[in-house]
Order: C-alpha cells, then structure tokens, then sequence
C-alpha cells in the first residue's frame, strides 16, 4: 500500500471516530453548557475528547499498517564517527564505552568527545578510555551548552556520516549497523536517520518504571508514525545520524533549549528528509527524581515552541506529510493546557460526584486506550524478537503509565510552553 493510502485510510478512520465521539458527546456539551456557556462547552470537549480521540485513532491505525520491508544488512558500510557532547559524565563513560566496543560495525568507527567545561573527573575518566580506545579524540571546550559542544566536535569530525549519542547512552551491538543500513538504503535525500532510544535504568525507581513504559510504547510508536509518513520530527541527540555536509549547510546545531528538534526542522526546511529505525536500538538513563523529570520535560516543551517560532513556515514552504505532524505540534499548547487546567480538576470534581468534564462515561475511554496500547506493544514485541532482546517485567509501571502518566506530564509541559512563551531564563 503506498504511504499516501496508508496515510489516508489512517485519517479516514480517525474522522469516523471523530464523527463517533461528537455524537456521543451531545449530552456532555448540553449539560456543561448549561454551566459555563456554548463556545466554552464546545472548547472543553474538543480539546479534552475530541481531537486527543483523533490523534490517538490515527496513531493506532498508522502503527498498525506500519510494515517496513526487512532492513538490508549486507551493504557496504562506510566509516563512521561517534559524536558526544560530555559534562560532568565520569560516572557514565565507561559503560557508554563498554557499548561502542561491543558494536558489531564492519568499518572504521571514530569517537570523539567533547568535554564542555567539567567540574569532575569526566577528562581523567577520558584518559584512561584513550589507553584502550586508540580510536578516541577528546575535544576540550569552554563551558557553553551542549549546541555549542556539538558544534566543537562537528568541527573535528572527518567521516560523511556522524552519529550523536548521550553521554550516558548504551548501545545495542547492532546499533550502528541497523542506523547506517537504513540510512544508505532511504532515499538519496535522507539527511539523518533517529534511532531508537529506550530506557536503561528502568529498575531504580518508580519513577524510572513510568518512563520505561513512555519510551517504548509512546515516543517509540510516534516515531514509527511519523517516519511512515516521511515527517520524523526530531533526530535526538541521544542517538541519531546525520550526514555531515547537511549539518554544515545549517551551520551545526543552534543555542536553542532543544537543540535537536531545532536542527531536524531546519533541515527539513532545506528539502532534506528524517528517517527512522526501529530496531536501531540505544538505551538512556532517565531522571529519576521528580525535580529532573520536570526540568528535562520542560526544556522538550519549551524546544517545541521554539522550533514552532523558527520553522513555523514548514507547514507551507514544505508541502508534506510532515506538516501534519507540525500542526499537531501547534495544538500540544492548546491540549496539554486544556487537560491541565480543565480535565485534572475535573476528575477532582467527579469524585464529588460533580460530573461536568468527568463522569462514568469517561471510563468507556478505558478499554480503547488500552487496545491502541497493545497495538503498540505488539510491534515493539516484534522488534526486540529481532535483536534477541526481552522485554522486562514492569506491570505496576504499565498500569500507572496507562492511568496517571498524562495526569503528571500534561502540567509540565504546559508549564514548559508558559516560560518558553513568557521569555523565562532558559538553562542548557
């Protein structure tokens, strides 16, 4: 089926739902009516049910008829150099080495590091990694954010092909191979290619379980939607690849909060297309305290409006399937502030048995939301078969994900979009 089929069936069966659940919801905007006025009725339903309903309707289908053709392996690979911007990372490097030793790459593979401006022992770390690592440059820079690091390294780098990954980001053995492969086998004007990043240190915490979850069914099926549609809107730093000569022609990454969604778009400007590769696998430490899940979250939130605010014109200087994926990052703002501002006091108000935003009919929710996360386990399921891996045990964390993840995140990011908006001091 061709991708523009794809993406049209995937809409046509979002609107049915869509055309479902405004029937449905009738009653609601009668009685909520009744309280606070029509117009504002209608605002509360569309941004609470009907357009998340569509959203989720067109995600669900797009990952279901998602079906790549098995990545060709048997190519001719390229050198390669590995790219990290390092700050205060002593802890993280050797396993992050231990990663780029076991990499299963049948060509010159470089690394070079970037050390912006550490206060421990991130370059004594460094040195003793140069002992057994003869293919390692470590760049020093003064300390000026991780666009600024990047751009030091990039300047040293000598491959075509450069790939980024955190400093605390750990490798599958494949993953260099399935990245570069998907790459040399794209279209010839693929100028990145984003990698799969999953979470590795899922067993410190509760906290840690939720994230699990939200990188290996959300972020993940959304990258897989997008790619589908040749619209993948951010490479991440924690693992992607680019072509050099594209970095060069948009000057490297800028010194924006989020600095790789900011350069996918500015690439995608220039005509160049983003792909993606599943199974092309890096796990990453996530926050694992309240404090800096909220931070990291707000800095992706406030990275999207600035990228909103730079590369708006995407939607028409670029007519594609991507710039349905833009306006949708348009009405996140809108979404996230409805559900923290409307929904989250509505279910408060539902357990005094004030059913105006929240009431029993919310519950029928429940089911299709659990089947659409099924559909996504299902081809992660698939994936991890591919590269010999086992998907862990974490049931509580999955429950919790389902039922209270939004209720944490939505107000994050709607306080990430109000700063970045208000022209709030912004922390790299």
């Amino acid at each position: 089926m061709p991708t523009g089929t794809k993406f049209v069936a995937a809409t046509m069966v979002a609107c049915a739902w869509f055309g479902f659940s405004l029937s449905l919801a009738q009653p609601w905007v009668a009685q909520l009516a009744s309280a606070i006025g029509t117009p504002a009725a209608w605002f509360v339903v569309t941004f609470v049910a009907l357009i998340p309903g569509f959203l989720n309707a067109h995600l669900a289908i797009s990952v279901l008829v998602d079906t790549p053709p098995p990545l060709r392996l048997d190519l001719a690979y390229p050198p390669v150099t590995v790219l990290i911007a390092a700050f205060n990372e002593e802890h993280t490097l050797e396993e992050t080495f231990r990663g780029l030793a076991g990499q299963d790459y049948p060509a010159p593979v470089h690394i070079i590091v970037v050390d912006d401006g550490s206060r421990d022992g991130t370059l004594a770390t460094l040195a003793r990694l140069a002992g057994r690592f003869p293919n390692l440059r470590v760049v020093p820079a003064p300390r000026g954010g991780k666009a600024m690091a990047l751009n030091y390294g990039l300047a040293a780098v000598h491959t075509d092909l450069v790939v980024t990954i955190d400093a605390d980001t750990f490798l599958h053995p494949q993953a260099l191979r399935r990245i570069v492969a998907r790459m040399l086998t794209d279209p010839p004007h693929t100028a990145a290619v984003a990698g799969a990043v999953l979470v590795k240190n899922s067993r410190d915490n509760l906290l840690a379980r939720l994230q699990e979850w939200d990188y290996f069914l959300a972020i993940a099926s959304v990258k897989r939607q997008q790619s589908l549609y040749q619209g993948t809107l951010v490479a991440q730093g924690a693992f992607s690849l680019f072509r050099r000569a594209a970095l060069f022609e948009i000057t490297g990454w800028s010194p924006v909060v989020g600095e790789d969604i900011f350069a996918t778009w500015a690439l995608q400007k220039r005509g160049y297309r983003i792909g993606f590769e599943a199974t092309a696998c890096a796990f990453t430490r996530v926050p694992t305290t309240w404090r800096g899940l909220n931070r990291q979250r707000q800095r992706w939130a406030r990275g999207m409006i600035e990228s909103l605010r730079a590369h708006l014109d995407l939607l028409w200087r670029r007519p594609r399937l991507s710039g349905f994926f833009v306006f949708v990052d348009m009405l996140f703002p809108l979404l996230d502030g409805t559900y923290t501002l409307v929904f989250i006091p509505g279910v408060v108000l539902a357990l005094f048995g004030q059913y105006w935003i929240a009431g029993p009919m919310t519950l029928f929710v429940l089911p299709f939301v659990v089947l659409m996360a099924l559909a996504m386990y299902w081809k992660q399921v698939r994936v991890f078969r591919e590269l010999g891996l086992r998907i862990r045990r974490n049931r509580v964390g999955f429950v919790l994900w389902l039922l209270v993840y939004q209720f944490l995140m939505s107000p994050v990011a709607t306080l990430g979009y109000a700063r970045e908006l208000a022209g709030a001091q912004k922390r790299w």
